[in-house]
């Protein structure tokens, strides 16, 4: 068994909710949360409006799978991350669970 955790921007919550459907992964787990990104070198002195921390509506999936569905998962996301135009993308990770109840 693995654990599965899955971080995205909000717009993309259908388009990862689709991703598991497709890989076979009927039960999950999702919540909002707030994605922070230190710029504070960054871009600074282009742009006059610039915060140092930017705030990001996010969404963090996590789901225990079958080992065998994760590959074919990780595959999943990465096509859909190529036929992204923006800069954001879904960032996935894997863990091994030693022990379930």
């Amino acid at each position: 068994m693995k654990l599965l955790i899955i971080t995205a921007i909000a717009e993309f919550e259908k388009d990862i909710k689709m991703l598991l459907k497709n890989a076979e992964v009927t039960t999950f787990s999702y919540r909002n949360v707030m994605s922070y990104k230190d710029v504070s070198e960054e871009f600074l002195e282009s742009n006059w409006f610039a915060s140092e921390m930017n705030e990001t509506e996010s969404l963090l999936f996590y789901a225990m799978v079958p080992k065998e569905k994760v590959d074919f998962f990780f595959q999943l996301v990465a096509d859909f991350n190529a036929q992204q135009s923006t800069k954001a993308k879904v960032q996935v990770a894997v863990l091994n669970i030693e022990k379930t109840n």
